[in-house]
């Protein structure tokens, strides 16, 4: 499989009107997509991003009215969001503490300083020191001024109960690379690169044996998307889960993207996506977010999909 990095990350929230605030607000995000999950359009589906949208940069959420996640393994764990610097984080630091946001000191982790927080629902988040690497894309109109704004994805850290299975997944049929390992405490956490590597193409797995397994709720994460550049590598993608007779959905078109979904051994949901066509294939870039985005095949239900949604 050619995987390029983490593509998007969607999580749960039970408040849209307060997630939108917190990431839009809060975190200086672009809302570059306001639509509905397609197989529940009761629900908001709704894209944070950069300036540009950028394929890498997206953290996602449905609106479902449920409790609070449990936290366990058997889970996607922990979300990191890529600044550039210390001096970066320092500011953030700073910013969480004014608006009252959940976060811990500053520290370094896998050689890379690192900041943890959580939003109000107790989604856990880590701001990462990137180092600069690669482009960034700011939004103009953010209140977060744009050298500290939030470059992108990565890593993305998984909890599992055995590291066996899920290694060979990632290895041998997503062509992952096992690059090092290092330990948060008791914990031994294992680094699958791919792509060129770096935290926006890595996948952090954190073994914890001693956990009861995760129940999923708002605040938790439903899915980790992975980054494949165009049809012709999903293509490949889709045929390597058929050779390995991989459970999946088979190929799905989301209008913005392609994806294909399946769960790795510990059912963590895995998908892969394309890049393209992205988020301008029914807006303008400029107006991003603006108005509630149906695919085509949603767009008659337009009045009847309007009424279920509350506004943000």
């Amino acid at each position: 499989m050619q995987l390029t990095g983490i593509h998007h990350l969607t999580a749960v929230t039970a408040d849209a009107s307060g997630n939108h605030a917190f990431y839009t607000q809060a975190l200086g995000m672009r809302l570059v997509k306001k639509t509905v999950n397609q197989d529940d359009v009761s629900a908001y589906h709704l894209f944070y991003a950069d300036g540009q949208a950028t394929p890498g940069t997206d953290i996602t959420f449905f609106d479902w009215p449920v409790a609070r996640e449990r936290r366990g393994t058997h889970s996607i764990s922990q979300t990191g969001l890529r600044v550039n610097g210390e001096r970066v984080l320092q500011w953030w630091k700073d910013r969480f503490a004014s608006l009252n946001i959940a976060h811990q000191p500053i520290t370094e982790r896998d050689g890379r300083p690192v900041l943890d927080f959580e939003d109000f629902e107790g989604q856990r988040l880590s701001l990462v020191d990137d180092g600069g690497k690669g482009e960034a894309h700011p939004w103009e109109r953010s209140p977060v001024p744009a050298e500290y704004q939030i470059r992108g994805l990565g890593p993305i850290t998984i909890s599992v109960p055995k590291l066996e299975r899920t290694a060979r997944v990632l290895t041998d049929a997503m062509d992952m690379r096992a690059a090092r390992e290092y330990r948060i405490g008791g914990t031994s956490v294992h680094v699958f690169e791919m792509g060129e590597g770096g935290p926006a193409a890595e996948l952090h797995v954190a073994v914890e044996p001693n956990l009861a397994m995760a129940q999923p709720g708002a605040g938790g994460v439903h899915h980790v998307a992975f980054r494949t550049p165009n049809e012709q590598t999903y293509q490949e993608c889709w045929e390597r889960l058929q050779s390995l007779r991989a459970p999946s959905s088979g190929p799905v078109d989301r209008y913005y993207f392609r994806s294909l979904y399946f769960r790795e051994p510990n059912g963590i949901l895995f998908e892969i996506a394309t890049d393209g066509p992205g988020f301008a294939t029914d807006e303008p870039m400029e107006k991003l977010g603006e108005r509630l985005a149906l695919p085509p095949f949603l767009e008659p239900r337009r009045a009847e999909i309007e009424a279920g949604l509350k506004p943000l």
